[in-house]
């Protein structure tokens, strides 16, 4: 097992493991941290832990400190110069006459370099671009290009349950997330419905795939044939996976009406052809827009 502290380079982000050093850390607590990057400002998300050797990759680089006043203040002014850096990089592209849209900007603790994350429809030659803004900061440039769900995780916003993006607020590494997901969850396959903010599938439906994916194999298929504990047979209308119940219609050709029941799924007998078949992961083309 391997003693690690857990940090973070910005709310909600991605969890990084270092070498706690000989100094006691709070969770919240600013700390400076060495990476590949250079020196950087880091949040302490786990003060201390310990972990499986397969989790990390050796050597962990050591936190180098506490950060001191003198640190809050320089991590501070880099925050508070972002606006106006977008401000003039903006303009910037729109001199140059670029097709692609400015998305956030980070400086480098030391302020030797900027990077820029952006998005295009396609390849931007932006070379003239890089070589003014290299006169106008006096530093290193550097701009990368980011797809959709990474530019929804930078800016945040509110998703269609009414909180913030999960990508944006909890959830440090993006999930696989399919069709298949939706089919077995009952849910409705309308992309209106199941798309968030980024146009893709909601991340969301990673959350509970297992329990439904289990309770999808107990439950009978829709419009099969059940036998019920005290009507006989019926027709599946519809299943609960959250009650694991089961509403079943009952038919009675003498009077020629029906009725309707619900019964938990443990009490209905039905054979394995009865039983709801594993749901594929194919789209039709009204959804194919949502998939990576």
């Amino acid at each position: 097992m391997a003693k690690i502290t857990g940090v973070t380079f910005k709310e909600g982000g991605k969890l990084y493991y270092f070498a706690p050093g000989k100094e006691r850390y709070a969770q919240g607590m600013g700390v400076i941290v060495e990476t590949a990057r250079g020196i950087e400002y880091a949040t302490v998300a786990i003060p201390f832990a310990e972990v499986d050797d397969s989790k990390i990759v050796s050597p962990l680089k050591p936190i180098l400190r506490i950060a001191n006043q003198r640190d809050k203040e320089t991590h501070r002014r880099n925050l508070e110069k972002k606006g106006d850096a977008m401000k003039t990089v903006s303009e910037k592209i729109k001199k140059y006459g670029l097709d692609m849209k400015l998305i956030d900007c980070e400086f480098t603790f030391d302020g030797a370099k900027a990077v820029f994350y952006y998005s295009a429809p396609q390849r931007v030659d932006f070379r003239e671009l890089v070589k003014d803004l290299s006169q106008v900061f006096r530093m290193r440039i550097e701009l990368r290009q980011i797809g959709i769900r990474d530019e929804i995780k930078r800016i945040g916003g509110l998703s269609p349950c009414g909180r913030e993006c999960c990508c944006a607020s909890c959830m440090p590494d993006f999930k696989k997330v399919s069709i298949k997901m939706a089919k077995s969850q009952g849910l409705s396959l309308n992309p209106g419905k199941i798309s968030g903010l980024c146009g893709r599938l909601m991340c969301c439906l990673a959350y509970e795939n297992e329990y439904y994916a289990d309770a999808y194999k107990k439950m009978p298929k829709i419009g099969s044939e059940v036998i019920t504990p005290d009507e006989g047979k019926g027709t599946v209308i519809n299943v609960n996976m959250l009650k694991m119940e089961v509403r079943v219609r009952i038919d009675d050709k003498e009077k020629d009406i029906f009725t309707y029941h619900d019964y938990p799924v443990s009490e209905l007998k039905f054979g394995k052809g009865g039983r709801a078949e594993e749901p594929d992961d194919v789209a039709d083309d009204s959804l194919k827009e949502i998939l990576d």
